[in-house]
């Protein structure tokens, strides 16, 4: 399976694993202003892979995996954030940063690769 496939899956999973942990945030901990943004940059992600697949070309597929990234870092940032402050248990926030870290891992390789095939 191809990074590119792997990217796909593992960052739709990711969404939906954000999704559910939002809702948790807002339910259980009523945390309403970071939550949101776990959820817009963590959605993002998926979204922005998905779009790649059907880039106009190299450069906007390679523009495209590097917008995810920065949405991958950024949501990389909130997880941290609500784990230091509390909202999240120690494995629930080491969990979801090693998910995050791993789709970072991803996403650079990929990057890279396209990048190597210009």
């Amino acid at each position: 399976m191809t990074d590119r496939h792997v990217a796909r899956g593992k960052s739709r999973a990711f969404a939906l694993r954000v999704v559910k942990s939002c809702q948790y945030l807002r339910t259980r901990k009523s945390e309403y202003v970071l939550s949101k943004q776990l959820l817009r940059s963590g959605t993002a992600i998926g979204a922005l892979v998905r779009e790649a697949e059907y880039a106009e070309s190299r450069a906007d597929f390679i523009h495209k995996m590097h917008m995810a990234l920065k949405e991958a870092n950024e949501t990389d940032y909130w997880i941290d954030l609500l784990s230091e402050a509390g909202y999240f248990g120690p494995d629930a926030g080491l969990s979801m940063r090693a998910d995050c870290q791993e789709l970072l891992r991803i996403l650079i390789a990929i990057i890279k690769t396209a990048k190597s095939q210009r």
